[in-house]
């Protein structure tokens, strides 16, 4: 699946549960709660999780850990980029513009 077709799905799949039409400022909220799991993922994958509530996963557990935030951090991107018709392919070439044209000096 390409990245075109993977935000078509995420736009079809979010319309059809009703979420593409919360709020943009709601939507914000999801995309801050999905990066604070994102954070603790990482934590757990590099400095581990050192509380009596929960349970210390396998390297393995929590790299899969990691990608289902990474997902969901990506999901919640794609919504708001929907909403304003942007394509991704768009947002990856003015990334990649901005940062090639200020920090010329580096050749990649």
């Amino acid at each position: 699946m390409n990245i075109a077709e993977f935000q078509q799905w995420v736009k079809d799949y979010y319309e059809s549960k009703g979420w593409s039409e919360l709020d943009i400022f709601i939507r914000i909220g999801f995309l801050a709660e999905e990066t604070g799991e994102l954070a603790r993922a990482i934590r757990a994958l590099e400095i581990g999780r050192n509380r009596p509530d929960e349970l210390n996963g396998s390297f393995e557990e929590n790299k899969q850990e990691l990608v289902e935030e990474l997902g969901d951090v990506l999901g919640n991107l794609i919504v708001i980029a929907n909403k304003y018709d942007i394509p991704l392919e768009e947002v990856f070439l003015s990334h990649k513009k901005k940062l090639s044209d200020r920090y010329s000096d580096v050749n990649i």
